[in-house]
């Protein structure tokens, strides 16, 4: 099991390959706030929820200067396919060997249909512009994490 993050430590930094084959850092989004999640799995129903729940807000979290970007194990062109399928509008992470995801702490042990596994724990990590932690939830549902995460972050 990973150790999860705390607010008001220091987001581990990370380069991942986008979608389309780009190095994306968590250094490109210094200055702003920015919301890093983890998700199991492209295209499955609750990733697929939660994502567009992601890009039905996105327009309502970059007012307010909030940027979102998704990380999974997934390869790259599972990225293109889910980005494609669902008119996704903010940067999907390629993080095959999952080191990001456990040195963000959303790589551990979980129940999947009754089987005990190890994976990718849908987690979300909100980073303050300055780099620090503001929170770090896991194991969180797909359902309504994004409305709450608005009006955590924006009131809305």
């Amino acid at each position: 099991m990973t150790t999860p993050l705390t607010p008001g430590t220091i987001a581990p930094a990370f380069t991942l390959p986008d979608a389309q084959g780009n190095a994306v850092s968590l250094s490109d989004y210094a200055g702003r706030q920015v919301i890093v999640y983890f998700y199991p799995k492209a295209a499955t129903p609750g990733c697929t929820t939660e994502a567009c729940d992601f890009r039905d807000s996105l327009a309502a979290l970059h007012s307010a200067g909030v940027e979102v970007v998704g990380i999974s194990t997934d390869p790259q062109e599972a990225l293109v396919a889910f980005t494609e399928e669902f008119n996704l509008n903010f940067p999907l992470l390629s993080d095959e060997a999952h080191e990001v995801a456990e040195a963000w702490g959303a790589w551990g042990d979980k129940v999947v249909n009754g089987n005990a596994m190890v994976g990718t724990l849908r987690s979300t990590v909100v980073v303050n512009a300055d780099g620090t932690v503001k929170s770090a939830e896991y194991n969180v549902n797909a359902d309504g994490h994004v409305a709450r995460l608005r009006e955590e972050l924006l009131g809305s």
